[in-house]
C-alpha cells in the first residue's frame, strides 16, 4: 500500500476507499445503512470496533467517520447525492484509483472550499442583521424604560444572566451602543448567537442571525458599558449616546450635510466623557459598517503597517496613534478611507474586509487569537542569526551572488502546511531514519519557514570561526520545488561579503537565534564596522500604541489612581511599586511605561532583577574574566544611560523587580547621587574608568519591592528620601475587578471573593502583619472558565500554604481559615 501523506492525518480519510469499494458491489448506489455493513465485513471490524463512541454525546465512532469520508467524496465528485438516502457513484467514482495520496488531496481541497464558502458566504452576515438591529433601536430612543425591559426579557428568554449594567444591577438608563456590546466583548459564539435569535425574536429583527463574527471588534469585558455607573456619569451622558447615535444613521443613510454637523458636534461631547474613548469608533462601525470605520487597537496597528496597507492609505491615519480623534478628524478618515478602498491594489474594499483581514492578521490558521505571552509580544524587532550557507559553506558562491539564503532537507516539501514543529519532526521520520529525534532539525526549520522575518540581519558562517557575509532578510519563506536542492530560501539583501574572523567560536547548528546573546553580536557587528564610513542609520522600527485606556483596560486600577501615578514619576522620576505578592506590580510596570510612552517601545525600556549576588560590577562598571586576563565591561544600567543620552527628547524606563532583594548601597555605589531628580545631568566619576559619567533627565527608574517578605533589610533613609513609594493595594474593590468577577458569573468564586476579603481584613488588623501582607488579586485573575478544580487549586496550593507561612506561630488561626476557605468553595 501506498505510504500515506502525512500533510493530511484526518481519521475519516481510510473509509474513502472502502466506501467506494462497497458502492461498487452495490451495483454503483445503496443506502448508508448497506454500504457500512459491506465495510464492516470487508475490514473485518470487531463488535466492539463498531460500538465504539465517542465525545460528550456518545458519537458512534465507525459511523460518524465513514460519514465525514462520505461528505468529502460528495464534495470531490465521486458520490451524487441528489437521492435523498442513497449513496451513488458517479462516473469519477466508478473509475478512480483512491490511493493514500489522492483522499489526502481531497480532503485538503475540501477543506480549501469550505473555507472559501464561508469567506463568502458568512463573514459578512453580520453586517444586515446588525444594521437592521440600529434602526430598530431607534424606536426606542424616548422609551428607554421599555428598552430595558426588553433587554432583561431577551436574557431571561434563554437563561442567561444579565451582565452589570448598573450599580447593584438596577437599570434606569441605557445607551444603544452598550446594548451592542452586550453581544460584542469576550463571550462564545455559542452564546453570541443565542443573544442575538432572542434579540431577533422579542424586537424582530428580520435579517438572519449571524453565525460567524471574524473580525468584528469586541469591547473588553470588564468595561463594557459606554457610561460610568450613576453616581459617576454626568446627567446629559447617556443622552448624548443617544443622539451620536440617531445622528449617525441619518448621515449614513443620507449623507446630507446637517446630520454630519450634528453628528460632529454629539461625537465631540461623548468623546468628554467618561467611559468612552476608542470604543466609540466601534460602536459606529458596530451600527454603519460600511460608514464609520473601526479603530481599536488591532485596527490601527494595521493601518499603520505598510505591509498591510498602500502608503496613501497610511498617511490618512498618520497621526492615530496620538489619541482619540476629534469629530472632524475622525469622519474625515473614514471619508478619505472609503475613497481609497475603491483602489484594487489590496484585496479589501470595504470597512468590514479590511477589519476582517487585520483579525485575520493576529490569528492561527484555526481562527483562534495567537496567544499573547506578555505585554509587548507583538512587537516586531530585528532578530541576528548565525547562519550557516551548505556544509562547510559550500553554498555560499551561489547564495550570496544569487541574494538567497537557503537550508536543506529537501524531502520535506512547502513548510508552510506544517502547523507545529511536531508534524515537521513526524515528516523527517517518516521520510528518512525513523530512530533519530530530529529535534534540532525540526526547529531549524520551523524557525527558518516562521519565526524569521524580514528585516532581520544574517550572519553567514564558515565552518566555527569564520564570518563570510551579513545580509538583511527581504522577503518571507519560499519554497522553490524549481531548485534542484536547497528548496527552502529566502531571499537576502547581502550587504558585506568577505572574511572575518570570529572572536569566540560559533554555534554548530545550521540556524541559530542569536539575538538574546547581546555581547555576541555587538562583537559580530564590530567586525564590519569600517572607519572610513560613515555610521548609518538603523531601520525605524515599528512600534505598536498603547495608551492610557489600554493600560486601565488591563490593569484593576482606577484612572485618578492612574494619575496621581504618573505625576509621582514625573515630579520624583524614581518610583517603587510596593505591595504584598499577587497585587500585580510586576504585571503593571512594563504596561505603565508603555502607556506613558504612548507606545510599546521595547528599545526604550529595560527590565533587571536584583538579588544577593548582584553587584555594582554587573550593574555599572566592573572587570570579567577573558582569554588575556580581566576586561573592563559595562554594566546593563551604564549601556542604558548611554542610550538614552543619544535619545534625550524621549522618556526611557529602567525597571527593577525585587529591588529591594540586592544590597541598594553597594549596587549603585556613587550613583546614589546621580539618580535623583536635582542631580540628573550633574556628573561623577567611576570608580573603574577615568571616565565622567550622567544618569540623564530622561530615564525614569521604577522599582517593584515585596512587602511581605520577611527576610528582605529594609531600605536605609538615604536611599529612601530618593524614591517615591506608592502602594500596590488589592484590587478586590476596584470596579474593575467587580466586573470582572460579575463577567465570570460563579457564586462560588464569588462567595471566595468576599471571604479573602474578610481574610484581608484579619491579616491587616493583625499586629505581626498588617496591610503589607494582604493576600492579592493575581491570585484570582484567569482568563479561562472558572471550575470547582480550578478554585480548589488555587485555595490548597496557593492561598493556604501563604496563611501557614503568615500565622507559622498560629496553627489554630492557620485551620480556622483553611476550613472556612474549603467550606466557600
Amino acid at each position: 500500500m501506498e505510504k500515506q501523506n502525512n500533510k493530511s492525518n484526518a481519521a475519516f480519510l481510510h473509509w474513502m476507499k472502502p466506501i467506494l469499494t462497497a458502492l461498487k458491489e452495490l451495483e454503483g448506489q445503496g443506502k448508508p445503512q448497506d454500504v457500512r455493513s459491506i465495510i464492516a465485513k470487508n475490514e473485518h471490524l470487531t463488535e466492539e470496533e463498531l460500538s465504539e463512541t465517542r465525545g460528550k454525546n456518545n458519537v458512534n465512532k465507525f459511523e460518524n467517520e465513514v460519514a465525514f469520508a462520505r461528505n468529502y467524496l460528495v464534495a470531490g465528485g465521486y458520490i451524487d447525492k441528489s437521492t435523498y438516502g442513497i449513496w451513488k457513484l458517479t462516473d469519477e467514482g466508478w473509475n478512480v484509483d483512491m490511493t493514500d495520496k489522492l483522499a489526502s488531496d481531497i480532503f485538503k481541497q475540501g477543506v480549501t472550499e469550505m473555507k472559501e464558502k464561508r469567506e463568502r458566504d458568512a463573514d459578512y452576515q453580520w453586517v444586515d442583521f446588525y444594521m437592521e438591529f440600529a434602526d430598530v433601536l431607534l424606536k426606542f430612543k424616548d422609551n428607554r424604560s421599555a428598552l430595558i425591559e426588553k433587554i432583561k426579557e431577551v436574557y431571561a428568554s434563554i437563561n442567561l444572566r444579565l451582565p452589570k449594567l448598573e450599580e447593584n444591577n438596577e437599570i434606569v438608563d441605557i445607551d444603544p451602543f452598550t446594548i451592542f456590546a452586550l453581544f460584542n466583548k469576550g463571550i462564545t459564539n455559542d452564546n453570541r448567537v443565542r443573544i442575538l435569535t432572542a434579540i431577533a425574536k422579542i424586537f424582530d429583527v428580520n435579517a438572519e442571525v449571524p453565525v460567524a463574527f471574524d473580525g468584528i471588534p469586541v469591547v473588553n469585558n470588564l468595561k463594557a458599558t459606554f457610561y460610568y455607573f450613576k453616581d459617576g456619569r454626568e446627567e446629559q451622558d447617556i443622552d448624548n449616546l443617544w443622539e451620536l447615535f440617531y445622528n449617525a444613521i441619518q448621515y449614513a443613510d443620507s449623507l446630507n450635510e446637517p446630520y454630519k454637523s450634528n453628528m460632529q458636534k454629539y461625537y465631540d461631547e461623548v468623546k468628554k466623557q467618561k467611559g468612552v474613548n476608542w470604543n466609540i469608533t466601534m460602536g459606529l462601525y458596530w451600527i454603519r459598517p460600511n460608514t464609520f470605520i473601526n479603530l481599536d487597537s488591532r485596527n490601527r496597528e494595521f493601518l499603520n503597517d505598510v505591509d498591510n496597507m498602500p502608503h496613501y492609505f497610511t498617511v490618512i491615519f498618520s497621526n492615530v496613534n496620538k489619541g482619540l480623534p476629534d469629530g472632524a478628524s475622525y469622519f474625515f478618515m473614514c471619508e478619505q478611507a472609503r475613497n481609497a478602498l475603491k483602489n484594487e491594489e489590496y484585496p479589501y474594499h470595504s470597512f468590514p474586509e479590511l477589519s476582517y483581514y487585520a483579525w485575520k492578521s493576529t490569528t492561527d490558521e484555526n481562527g483562534n487569537e495567537v496567544p499573547s505571552s506578555s505585554v509587548d509580544s507583538n512587537v516586531k524587532e530585528t532578530d541576528y542569526w548565525m547562519y550557516s550557507p551548505g556544509d562547510g559553506a559550500s553554498m555560499w558562491d551561489e547564495f550570496s551572488k544569487s541574494g538567497i539564503m537557503g537550508i536543506g532537507w529537501d524531502e520535506i516539501s512547502n513548510l508552510s502546511e506544517f502547523k507545529s514543529k511536531d508534524a515537521i519532526k513526524e515528516k523527517l521520520k517518516a521520510t528518512y531514519d525513523a530512530s533519530y529525534s530530529y529535534k534540532n532539525a525540526a526547529h531549524c526549520l520551523w524557525q527558518f519557514a516562521n519565526e524569521m522575518k524580514i528585516g532581520d540581519i544574517i550572519f553567514a558562517k564558515k565552518g566555527m570561526h569564520k564570518i563570510v557575509g551579513r545580509g538583511v532578510v527581504s522577503s518571507e519563506y519560499i519554497y522553490d520545488d524549481k531548485r534542484e536542492e536547497y528548496r527552502h530560501i529566502r531571499k537576502v539583501s547581502w550587504e558585506k561579503i568577505g572574511e572575518w574572523e570570529l572572536p569566540n567560536q560559533a554555534a554548530m547548528k545550521t540556524l541559530t537565534n542569536i539575538t538574546s546573546y547581546a555581547d555576541t553580536v555587538n562583537e559580530i557587528l564590530n567586525l564590519f564596522i569600517d572607519e572610513t564610513e560613515e555610521i548609518t542609520e538603523e531601520k525605524d522600527v515599528k512600534y505598536p500604541p498603547y495608551d492610557k485606556n489600554e493600560f486601565l483596560d488591563e490593569v484593576f486600577m482606577e484612572e485618578e489612581v492612574y494619575n496621581t501615578l504618573v505625576g509621582l514619576i514625573e515630579t520624583k522620576y524614581n518610583v517603587i511599586l510596593q505591595g504584598a505578592p499577587g497585587v500585580g506590580k510586576t504585571f503593571a510596570a512594563k504596561r505603565l511605561a508603555y502607556s506613558i510612552m504612548g507606545e510599546k517601545n521595547t528599545s526604550r525600556v529595560s527590565m533587571i532583577q536584583f538579588h544577593q549576588s548582584y553587584s555594582y560590577e554587573d550593574f555599572i562598571q566592573g572587570y570579567r574574566p577573558d582569554k588575556a586576563g580581566f576586561k573592563l565591561e559595562n554594566g546593563t544600567f551604564y549601556e542604558f544611560c548611554k542610550t538614552a543620552e543619544e535619545d534625550d527628547e524621549h522618556p526611557y524606563f529602567f525597571i527593577i523587580d525585587e529591588i529591594n532583594r540586592g544590597n541598594l548601597s553597594k549596587i549603585l555605589g556613587e550613583l546614589m547621587m546621580l539618580i535623583e531628580k536635582d542631580k540628573r545631568g550633574e556628573k561623577i566619576k567611576l570608580l573603574y574608568k577615568n571616565e565622567w559619567f550622567t544618569v540623564p533627565k530622561n530615564i525614569r527608574i521604577i522599582g517593584m519591592m515585596n512587602t511581605a517578605d520577611r527576610s528582605l533589610a529594609l531600605m536605609d533613609y538615604a536611599l529612601r528620601r530618593r524614591f517615591a513609594f506608592f502602594n500596590f493595594a488589592p484590587a478586590f474593590s476596584s470596579e474593575g475587578f467587580k466586573r470582572y468577577v460579575a463577567e465570570k458569573n460563579n457564586e462560588k468564586f464569588e462567595k471566595l471573593i468576599s471571604q479573602i476579603e474578610n481574610l484581608n481584613k484579619a491579616i491587616s488588623d493583625d499586629e505581626s502583619l498588617g496591610d503589607g501582607f494582604r493576600i492579592g488579586h493575581s491570585y484570582f485573575c484567569t482568563e479561562n472558565e472558572i471550575t470547582d478544580e480550578w478554585l480548589k487549586s488555587v485555595v490548597e496550593y496557593e492561598i493556604i500554604p501563604l496563611i501557614q507561612e503568615y500565622w507559622f506561630d498560629e496553627p489554630t488561626k492557620v485551620k480556622d481559615w483553611s476550613e472556612t476557605l474549603r467550606r466557600t468553595i
